[in-house]
């Protein structure tokens, strides 16, 4: 089995893969979510792990925008722990750390750390990439915000450990593949939809779900790209898509919707609700 993910060897995807899939999966590091997308798509690889929102910095929007150009579907979901650490060559220290690279997220998720170091900041496009850039160019001013594993993975040195500014940091992502997975009783399903331009219709889509006692667990909304000021929206709610009572309301939204397209149903993450 194969699984492509976002960023370097040793990105918070790849331990996102790992989770789901057990250590001994082969995996593709791919430069960006389209290229995770395409090798679904193009059957280069079984499966592919994309981060689709963070606790504390929220949705990935080109996540969800690359469903609306791939049909892929929702196989599975992960929710994963986020430990920022700050990684620099082994011969720096913490006196000597003129700038910081990581992804733009990561930074965010570190901004009261990184005040108070002083630091530049650049963003990149994944945090492990970063560490195998210093490493790369041997930069002994320089440090990056990453994963533990990462530091191990590249052999460098963690000068400090946990900086995010809110220590209950979760990543939720999702697993894509052609086909989504089997009823297990303990699933849910994630739709993209767009209700008329008219007064009542979202409220009226919605209500589809409610009149089944059918638990909306999510609920996003983006620009069509086509229309300014026109937007689909995003829903996760609790249930498979082919049990009944889900399914009715599947059908009864898509009679009231401009456009429907479910992205899949699958297993609930075994952390739903996190904590510390």
């Amino acid at each position: 089995m194969r699984v492509a993910f976002q960023g370097e060897r040793g990105a918070y995807s790849e331990s996102a893969v790992y989770n789901f899939f057990g250590s001994s999966v082969d995996v593709k590091p791919c430069r960006d979510l389209s290229e995770v997308f395409d090798s679904v798509e193009k059957g280069e690889t079984e499966f592919g792990v994309v981060p689709i929102e963070n606790s504390i910095e929220g949705s990935v929007n080109q996540t969800y925008d690359l469903f609306l150009t791939h049909d892929l579907k929702v196989y599975g979901e992960i929710v994963l722990k986020i430990v920022h650490c700050l990684i620099a060559n082994p011969k720096t220290n913490l006196k000597l750390i003129e700038v910081v690279y990581s992804h733009p997220q990561a930074l965010a998720q570190c901004r009261s750390f990184l005040e108070h170091l002083g630091c530049d900041l650049i963003p990149t496009y994944d945090t492990a990439g970063s560490v195998k850039m210093i490493k790369e160019k041997r930069l002994k001013n320089a440090a990056a915000i990453a994963s533990e594993q990462a530091a191990e993975l590249y052999r460098m040195k963690i000068l400090a450990k946990e900086i995010a500014d809110n220590p209950a940091n979760y990543t939720r992502f999702f697993v894509l593949s052609k086909n989504d997975s089997q009823i297990t009783c303990k699933d849910k399903t994630s739709i993209i939809f767009s209700a008329a331009h008219v007064p009542g219709s979202l409220y009226q889509a919605l209500g589809e779900f409610a009149q089944r006692n059918i638990n909306l667990t999510k609920i996003e909304s983006r620009p069509t790209k086509q229309k300014p000021w026109e937007y689909n929206f995003y829903l996760d709610f609790e249930g498979h898509r082919n049990e009944a009572l889900c399914s009715e309301a599947l059908k009864a939204l898509e009679k009231r919707a401009v456009f429907l397209k479910v992205l899949g149903s699958y297993p609930k993450a075994q952390q739903e609700f996190p904590k510390n």
